[in-house]
């Protein structure tokens, strides 16, 4: 029995320039957050006609990449489809839920890092753990957030899973438009200090186990904390 043969098709040239914008966005070329060029810059740059690229630039929005504003622009929303639904649907859900698929995620991201990382990709987090430790003396709250979520991407980076990378980053982003928690007080902060600590000697000393259970213990101190946090004093 002979096979139909499928139709070949030739990409329109707004499709070539949706992916082509696409890219760039995804590759840093246009920040998020930043305006666009204007139109008529980008139609003498890409050489293509108005009606050509305000089909792509709608794509774009459609895709959540862009985001018109009115009398100032178009602006960069995000920087992939990935990222615009998670930031969304994120930004939708109670901050529990979130902090729950987190620790999934930084439970088998720890566990997959014990296995397969790197001595220099240890090096990096014990650097990371000074710099948190700097800024707890410090006690700049700012730059302590900032070292603990570069801290946790690069224990995921460590798993080699370049789709829970992905994930995770975009996870990351969502979950910093949470309204965040209490400040630390000196014994929670020790505490989180030796439980990142432990997670660091475990992934050194392949243990998985052991990374996983320091990992979802981090989150579910950071849990607790926040909701100690926000109970009425007379409550705790």
């Amino acid at each position: 029995m002979n096979r139909i043969s499928a139709p070949r098709r030739t990409a329109s040239l707004s499709a070539q320039l949706v992916e082509s914008l696409r890219s760039h966005i995804e590759a840093g070329g246009w920040p998020v957050g930043t305006r666009i060029p204007p139109e008529q810059a980008l139609v003498e740059e890409l050489g293509v006609g108005r009606s050509t690229l305000r089909e792509a630039i709608g794509a774009l929005v459609h895709l959540g990449l862009l985001e018109p504003r009115a009398g100032d622009g178009t602006y960069v929303r995000s920087a992939s489809e990935l990222q615009s639904v998670m930031v969304r649907r994120a930004g939708s859900a109670k901050r529990d839920d979130v902090l729950e698929l987190r620790t999934v995620l930084e439970e088998y991201a720890s566990g997959a890092a014990a296995l397969r990382r790197s001595e220099e990709q240890v090096r990096e987090l014990r650097e990371l753990l000074g710099d948190a430790e700097t800024a707890a003396v410090g006690e700049d709250a700012s730059a302590a957030a900032g070292v603990d979520a570069l801290f946790h991407r690069s224990v995921v980076r460590a798993s080699g899973n370049s789709l829970l990378i992905e994930v995770y980053d975009h996870l990351g982003t969502a979950l910093a438009l949470h309204p965040g928690g209490p400040s630390w007080d000196a014994t929670h902060a020790r505490e989180h200090a030796g439980l990142h600590g432990r997670l660091v000697d475990a992934i050194e000393a392949h243990d998985a186990g052991g990374a996983r259970e320091a990992a979802a213990a981090i989150v579910r101190l950071t849990r607790d904390h926040e909701a100690t946090g926000q109970r009425p004093a007379e409550e705790r």
